[in-house]
């Protein structure tokens, strides 16, 4: 499983000044962009378990003698599931909120950039799980039963995961010993660079095509899988 995730663009409009001679006369998008920062810090402790708030200031400001006129940030939200990411009092909403303080506290306006559509939670396919670990395991690919707690088992988001509502479909990961680093930081890129490395791509991909054989080998699943499809192409 996957969380459900939504991208937001934010900027701020102020009023550029001397800093110096007239700080009195500018409106400091980067003041806006810091209490947003705030209350989201704030606004942390009071979320509920499965939802997170991460984001970064793109810009603000470009010299330390005039207040910043402009500011932008992009931030994302994430729950378990796209209802509760979008719903009211959900943490979409929320985070809104405290931009919206950013802009009441400084008298900034603000424009919030959310054109392109959520990514939702991910249900992996049960058949499809059970004959990929069957698969990986057959190229000696170990898989845990250890339960996992929620935190864990809801990591990331993705794109596909839209599709895994519309279609069966899974999203499976493999492991790259990567001595303890995780995605993102120079140390797993630097694994990821050897021989291991291609040889867990190799057979993730390879316990992949055995899986979308399986399923067209076998009639049940087959015919599940077309019923699916025509369905889909009924409702479109």
């Amino acid at each position: 499983m996957t969380r459900a995730v939504v991208d937001l663009e934010i900027e701020y409009t102020g009023k550029p000044a001397h800093s110096a001679e007239a700080p009195h006369q500018g409106v400091n998008a980067g003041d806006a962009a810091t209490v947003a920062q705030v209350a989201i810090g704030l606004l942390r402790q009071h979320l509920q378990p499965g939802e997170l708030v991460h984001g970064i200031v793109r810009s603000a400001g470009d010299a330390p003698n005039v207040v910043p006129h402009r500011a932008r940030l992009a931030y994302d939200a994430r729950a378990d599931t796209l209802a509760e990411l979008e719903g009211p009092g959900g943490a979409k909403e929320r985070l809104l909120r405290c931009f919206e303080a950013g802009a009441l506290a400084t008298g900034c306006t603000l424009e919030v950039h959310d054109d392109w559509p959520a990514f939702s939670e991910f249900p992996n396919d049960d058949p499809m799980v059970a004959a990929y670990r069957a698969n990986a395991e057959s190229l000696g690919r170990a898989f845990t039963d250890a339960p996992m707690s929620r935190r864990r088992r809801l990591a990331g988001s993705t794109d596909m995961a839209n599709v895994s509502l519309r279609i069966p479909a899974i999203h499976p990961t493999i492991l790259v010993e990567a001595g303890g680093a995780t995605c993102h930081e120079p140390e797993f890129e630097r694994y990821c660079a050897l021989p291991a490395a291609d040889t867990a791509m190799w057979e993730g991909g390879l316990s992949l095509a055995w899986t979308a054989a399986d399923m067209a080998a076998d009639p049940a699943q087959r015919e599940r899988l077309a019923r699916t499809a025509e369905e889909l192409a009924s409702r479109d």
